[in-house]
């Protein structure tokens, strides 16, 4: 899953070097928290979040686990 959040993210940001995706993992959910150089943290998100919500859509379809949520987090 990390790798997927990356290859969709890479693309987005001038700085992708900068492109960090921790996993936090509690009883009934699995966060992954991106984190993106600050200048690029607008062109992730989108137009009224219009990117953002589209990458979370393609992160929680892709979930291979049914037991546990998927959950995105951008900073």
């Amino acid at each position: 899953m990390k790798a997927l959040i990356e290859s969709i993210v890479t693309p987005l940001v001038d700085n992708p070097e900068d492109i960090v995706v921790n996993r936090t993992e509690e009883d009934s959910k699995i966060v992954y928290h991106l984190t993106v150089h600050k200048d690029d943290v607008g062109k992730v998100i989108g137009k009224n979040g219009r990117i953002a919500k589209a990458i979370r859509t393609v992160v929680y379809a892709a979930k291979s686990d049914g037991k546990k949520r998927i959950y995105l987090d951008i900073m």
